[in-house]
């Protein structure tokens, strides 16, 4: 049956010998060989016939030329020596090198007795040509007509195997050579070890290696060769050390091969090796070798070595093109590889699609959208339209030059779309802003043949984040759990960023835990969640668990433990994360840097921050504005503004970040005319618009200096409605300046804003108290009863002994509790003595004065200092945080309450930090 197929498939009826005039005088076609016929002739004898043409057909073979040998065919068939045996198989040989199988296989058939070498001289053409099943088959038919094999069938036929993955058939002509006894010979062991090798079983391919007992060159590069072909390149190395000691001469194969494994393992110390070894034996000029050494000096890491190798080659070809761009776009010197891309079209060569893939590519990351739609071009004249992998890198190409339109027409343009286009699409239109059309793309496709993967999932995620979507996070948290991908570290760190940002930590943490490999990022990025979420507690907790499992944290960890320190004002955890900072070697590290600044600033520090400032080796944007920001934190304005002086002479240019810092330093200094010139001059000066929060901060500087009219002019010419933090601003101006009227407008402005913010209700009847209108402070008391909202609780923390200790207003939860009550008592009654007077009016309590006093001298801050006096070293520093601006009363207090016990005391509330310190507050008691 086999036979029968293969003679439908193969077989070719002969051309008619009615060959035309021109065709019989057989000198003419063959005048190509009068060399050769010349050379015959001056032998100074008359060849027979047979050998004439026996030579002349082996002039044929050597040279492919399959219509001169149809020629020498017919005139054989003429003068009737077809049927010689030695002829025949020359025939046979020729068509087979030739490809032109359908004669080759009707010579084999119709011989009398098809010998070995006929059959050989078939199967080999087979095998040379790629045609492995049809070689395997003439082998069985031979093996079964009783035709044993040879040391040249064998080899042959196995390598027919390797082509097919043949292990079945391989080893059954394992067994054939074993009984024929050519075991031992070392061309078909040669054969033998690459077939195992190739059908992957190393064991098998090892063994027979071993058992040849004198090993040549070609059996090492057999096996050598395999190991890199299957990615085993560690395996390929320690062979290749071996063969070396071994005492084996290595060919440009064997050094070409070592090279290649060399380039995948990113060895450039045994690719140095090689290279000597190329130079030593002479073969610096083997094509091959110079190519292979061109792609292991790119991938393992010394490009300018690679640029050397390239320029020694005297005619590059395609494939040393194509090493050499793409390491420089792996290098991401992609500038470089676009200029190697013009030069290699001007020498002539022409790209194909490894080349178009990089050039791609380094367009992308240089996002030039003028050469984008070249290569395009170029890609639709190279008909590429079968390879997705080039169709993909247009997407993706599109995308990162942000021309989307062009990157959905190049996706839809597909005949096949693939996931690695999908993907780039999708991550092209989150990282271009364009959220919603990626989330609609994926709910088209995700039922689809395409499918979708980790990368798909991650990505979507980010959308819904930028999208504030959390409906569509908890899809795709379902789609996950259903399909397995919740533990996969990517997505289960995705979710946790997608939950922590649109505000809901709980279901943050219930990814984390479910994310059964716990692995650094997903600790790292559980941990930021918390930072930004406001935990700070939770967040150093976790970084004492990554310590406890021993894992070494990346400078992401340290900035997140960092910032976490910061919101917490936990000055001494802050320090000790300072020191794991130094301990890993992260103080080059501009996030870390960064954090640190950050850190010691919002912990009351600022001399440490300035250290930590000046230990940043390049100071970027975001070190300058964390600095200006510390300053404008702590009252320190003039200090702020000669730093963003300074900013600007070395060249950083401010974003909206750091003006709203610079006018925040000077909200806090009382210096108004700098913040108009400031203000004024953003856009002129630093083409940035003004944003609310800037108009906020300038109303507020406004308000506070008195110029309320002023302040109200600048909201009414404002490019958009004011919103909370605008009202704000003037609230708080009206209860400074006990505005009554202008407060009530603004109040009414907050309630329909903010309607749940209590702090609205609380300044409102703070103003009408300060005005003596206790009937409209009884008011707002009731609208807060009717509205039902609550007050939130005043909360105030402090670190004492690595731990942060949290009191709310009145709190008896403390151990220590009555130490706390009895120091706050004896404070009072030293306070009394100097002058201290409470503040009653500000308690909207409807109770008695006496019990008014009680209250307010049981505020959380009070509570953390009181704590903080009995449970530190005397004369230490007292840092305190708190959840809502400070109190008039905590601030007066306070002013008394550091003279009497001689300690400096820093509050952090919501707006800024107040160093008291000799009876005086360092915000001069502007805030």
């Amino acid at each position: 049956m086999t036979r029968w197929i293969l003679s439908q498939r193969l077989y070719l009826p002969f051309e008619s010998t009615a060959l035309s005039n021109r065709f019989l005088n057989f000198s003419k076609p063959l005048s190509a060989y009068a060399g050769f016929i010349q050379d015959l002739q001056n032998e100074g004898s008359v060849l027979p016939a047979s050998s004439y043409y026996s030579k002349l057909l082996s002039q044929c073979c050597a040279s492919k030329s399959l219509v001169q040998g149809k020629l020498a065919h017919t005139q054989l068939t003429k003068l009737g020596l077809s049927e010689d045996p030695k002829l025949r198989i020359h025939l046979i040989t020729l068509y087979s090198k030739c490809r032109d199988f359908g004669y080759a296989r009707k010579l084999v058939d119709e011989s009398p007795e098809p010998d070995l070498v006929s059959w050989s001289a078939l199967i080999s053409g087979y095998a040379q040509n790629e045609h492995g099943l049809e070689a395997i088959s003439a082998y069985r038919e031979m093996h079964g007509m009783g035709v044993k094999g040879n040391e040249f069938t064998f080899p042959t036929v196995l390598k027919s195997c390797s082509i097919r993955g043949d292990l079945v058939m391989g080893k059954q002509v394992h067994g054939v050579v074993v009984v024929t006894g050519y075991d031992s010979d070392e061309f078909v062991a040669n054969g033998l070890i690459v077939m195992y090798a190739k059908c992957g079983e190393f064991g098998d391919s090892r063994r027979v290696f071993c058992s040849i007992h004198v090993k040549n060159v070609v059996s090492w590069n057999g096996l050598i060769s395999s190991y890199v072909k299957s990615d085993f390149l560690r395996e390929a190395k320690e062979m290749f050390d071996e063969m070396i000691l071994s005492g084996i001469r290595p060919s440009e194969f064997s050094l070409s091969t070592i090279l290649n494994a060399c380039a995948g393992l990113r060895d450039c110390i045994q690719g140095r090796k090689a290279h000597g070894y190329l130079i030593k034996l002479g073969y610096e000029s083997d094509q091959f070798s110079q190519n292979a050494l061109v792609d292991m000096y790119a991938k393992a890491g010394d490009l300018e070595d690679a640029i050397t190798a390239f320029e020694e080659i005297l005619q590059p070809d395609i494939v040393s093109w194509n090493a050499i761009i793409a390491g420089c776009v792996l290098h991401e010197q992609n500038h470089q590889a676009l200029k190697l891309y013009t030069q290699m079209n001007r020498s002539g060569i022409f790209p194909n699609l490894f080349t178009l893939s990089s050039a791609l590519k380094a367009c992308a990351s240089m996002e030039l959208n003028y050469l984008a739609r070249q290569l395009h071009s170029i890609v639709i004249k190279h008909d590429t339209k079968a390879d997705s992998f080039v169709r993909a890198g247009l997407v993706d190409m599109y995308s990162k030059c942000s021309l989307m339109e062009e990157a959905r027409m190049a996706f839809d343009l597909m005949a096949q779309k693939d996931l690695i286009a999908l993907n780039a699409l999708i991550s092209g239109y989150s990282q271009n802003g364009e959220d919603v059309q990626a989330v609609s793309l994926f709910a088209e496709t995700y039922k689809s043949e395409i499918g979708f993967n980790q990368t798909t999932l991650s990505v979507i995620l980010k959308s819904a984040t930028g999208m504030q979507a959390i409906d569509v996070s908890m899809q795709v948290h379902a789609v996950s759990l259903k399909l397995g991908f919740d533990n996969d570290s990517q997505v289960a760190t995705s979710l946790i960023d997608a939950y922590s940002k649109c505000g809901n930590i709980g279901e943050a943490a219930t990814a984390f835990e479910i994310c059964a490999a716990g692995d650094l990022v997903a600790l790292t990025s559980m941990i930021a969640a918390y930072a930004q979420c406001g935990q700070g507690e939770e967040a150093v907790k976790l970084y004492l668990e990554v310590q406890r499992r021993g894992l070494k944290p990346d400078p992401f960890v340290c900035s997140s433990l960092l910032n976490a320190c910061a919101n917490l004002s936990a000055y001494e955890q802050g320090k000790q994360a300072h020191v794991h900072v130094l301990k890993f070697g992260f103080m080059s590290d501009v996030f870390a840097g960064n954090s640190l600044v950050n850190m010691y600033a919002k912990c009351g520090s600022i001399d440490d921050a300035i250290c930590a400032f000046d230990e940043i080796p390049d100071r970027g944007i975001v070190s300058w504005s964390a600095m200006i920001g510390g300053f404008a934190q702590h009252g320190h304005g003039k200090e702020a503004l000669r730093f963003f002086d300074q900013m600007l002479e070395d060249g950083i240019a401010p974003n909206h970040i750091t003006l709203l810092s610079v006018l925040c330093a000077c909200n806090h200094a009382g210096l108004v005319d700098k913040a108009e010139h400031y203000f004024k001059s953003m856009e002129e000066l630093f083409a940035i618009r003004p944003t609310q929060e800037h108009y906020a901060c300038m109303i507020d500087i406004l308000g506070r200096a008195g110029k309320l009219e002023k302040a109200v002019d600048l909201i009414e010419t404002m490019p958009f409605q004011a919103n909370g933090h605008v009202w704000g601003a003037i609230l708080g101006a009206a209860r400074i300046h006990k505005n009554v009227e202008l407060g009530k407008r603004a109040a009414e402005m907050l309630f329909f804003l903010e309607p749940e913010n209590s702090g609205t209700h609380v300044l409102l009847s703070n103003i009408y108290a300060s005005a003596g209108m206790w009937g409209k402070v009884a008011e707002v008391r009731r609208l807060m009863k009717h509205s039902k909202v609550k007050k939130e609780p005043g909360t105030s923390w402090v670190e004492l002994k690595d731990k942060v200790y949290t009191f709310i207003v009145g709190d008896t939860s403390h151990p220590r509790t009555g130490e706390i009550y009895a120091k706050l008592d004896e404070l009072s009654e030293l306070m009394s003595r100097a002058g201290y007077v409470p503040m009653v009016e500000i308690d909207l309590h409807d109770v008695e004065r006496g019990e008014k006093e009680k209250l307010l001298n049981h505020h959380s801050e009070k509570l953390a200092v009181a704590f903080a006096l009995i449970a530190s070293p005397p004369g230490a520093p007292i840092r305190v945080k708190k959840n809502l601006r400070i109190c008039i009363d905590c601030h007066n207090a306070f002013k008394f309450i550091c003279k009497i016990v001689s300690r400096e005391i820093i509050i952090r509330d919501t707006n800024r930090f107040h160093h008291f310190k000799n009876g005086s507050c360092s915000c001069g008691d502007y805030w």
